[in-house]
């Protein structure tokens, strides 16, 4: 929802608000436009936000587009994750104060706007030392990373995973946490100029292996691995010929789980996986994940203090929001592969 009509004292209004609003679906770069929208009525149990910082993901884009299988209701305003500093409160409200850092948790629709207002409930107060393009970005890519490794196979230290889509949020978390239980991360890039320096950079971060996918047209891929364990677990995000190298990798009974598409390509397993290695094939969506409320604000706590503790970083870009459109083209690949972009309000 954009606004709440009122005629109430300007008191019980939050102040007017630049906001990237969509009233169709269809090529984001042609529905969606940067408005000033109406002050919002602040009723007793609602919290008025200033954004600090939100990012655009993927599933943002899609949801304009209309292919994700949740929408909003139109007119909206686009964006899912972002933090902001309370600017006011209702009346009633008992757990937040003018000045409280707090993120949008659930995840719900509309943070890239300068304002908001949404119920107490809503909003999740975090460490007032906390980065705030940290914050802005914790509650899907990081959470993501963490529920894969902890929820399909039992991991212990000394064990491997393997994943393609390494260089993504994602990817980059997936190595810290494997790292800080003990795991041993084998990674896969794609074949593009400078993937030497990315090699470099994934290593640093505490990958142990990290491959292309030209280095592993090979026989018996295992051969690789020196004296890295075989994975039990795998991640894929890409799909097409890229998932069908975490599955050879896999050792016997291992399990492959998909949270993504980038290649738009199927994902395909031969019979003999299937037959003699025992393989499994899994898939994750956060929205599934995230009606525990409780649980799910202790992943973002969990993971924000080791981001707090230097023990969990990844890179993006921040983009002044007057910028969104340039912001927007980055995000799709029109400008080649880039960095998360995070609007900073």
């Amino acid at each position: 929802m954009l606004s709440k009509q009122s005629h109430f004292p300007a008191a019980t209004m939050s102040p007017p608000s630049m906001a990237a609003v969509f009233d169709k679906h269809g090529p984001i770069d042609t529905v969606i436009r940067l408005i000033e929208i109406p002050p919002v009525e602040i009723s007793e149990k609602d919290v008025c936000v200033k954004m600090l910082a939100a990012p655009i993901n993927p599933a943002d884009i899609n949801i304009i587009e209309g292919v994700y299988p949740t929408g909003a209701t139109l007119p909206a305003v686009g964006g899912g994750e972002g933090v902001g500093e309370i600017y006011s409160v209702g009346s009633a409200v008992k757990t937040l104060s003018p000045g409280d850092l707090v993120i949008r948790s659930p995840y719900i629709p509309g943070s890239w706007q300068t304002y908001m207002v949404e119920e107490e409930s809503f909003w999740h107060k975090i460490h007032e030392d906390t980065p705030v393009e940290f914050a802005a970005t914790v509650s899907v890519n990081p959470v993501s990373a963490l529920r894969m490794l902890n929820e399909f196979v039992t991991l212990k230290p000394g064990d491997s995973i393997v994943q393609n889509g390494a260089t993504s949020i994602v990817g980059q978390c997936v190595i810290q946490l494997a790292r800080l239980y003990g795991v041993h991360s084998i990674n896969i890039i794609r074949d593009n100029p400078g993937s030497d320096e990315v090699k470099e950079k994934l290593i640093k971060l505490g990958a142990d292996k990290v491959f292309t996918e030209s280095e592993l047209n090979v026989q018996q891929i295992k051969t690789l691995l020196g004296d890295t364990p075989q994975p039990i677990l795998g991640l894929n995000c890409v799909g097409g010929n890229s998932a069908t190298l975490v599955v050879k990798f896999l050792k016997q009974g291992g399990t492959m789980v998909t949270y993504g598409g980038m290649s738009k390509e199927p994902v395909t397993i031969s019979t003999s996986n299937f037959i003699f290695k025992d393989i499994t094939l899994k898939g994750f969506w956060l929205q599934e994940w995230k009606l525990d409320k409780t649980k799910y604000r202790d992943w973002i706590d969990s993971l924000l203090r080791l981001v707090r503790a230097g023990k969990l970083k990844y890179e993006f870009d921040a983009v002044h929001f007057e910028d969104f459109h340039t912001a927007l083209e980055k995000a799709m690949g029109k400008h080649g592969s880039q960095r998360k972009q995070i609007l900073i309000f």
